[in-house]
């Protein structure tokens, strides 16, 4: 038995281009700044933290299973964090 454990294997990460208001961009950098981490680390949680709580999407996911067609759309990448969070 290994003394230390293995390091957690981290999630395939992808590109995601979006625009959003000046105002969203400045908070969302100062946000990050507060944490002390990255823009992409803030957004990644705050979507995890939506999809969680969105009962009626969790619902809606379940109706409309994610199929690998869609993670070349763009749409997937949203969708497959939806279903580990």
């Amino acid at each position: 038995m290994a003394i230390l454990k293995s390091p957690p294997k981290l999630p395939k990460n992808e590109t995601l281009q979006l625009r959003v208001e000046e105002e969203i961009k400045a908070k969302l950098h100062k946000y990050a700044e507060f944490l002390n981490s990255s823009d992409s680390y803030v957004v990644s949680e705050a979507l995890k933290l939506l999809f969680r709580k969105d009962d009626e999407f969790k619902n809606w996911l379940e109706e409309h299973p994610i199929s690998n067609d869609q993670s070349g759309n763009g749409g997937g990448s949203l969708s497959e964090t939806a279903q580990k969070a």
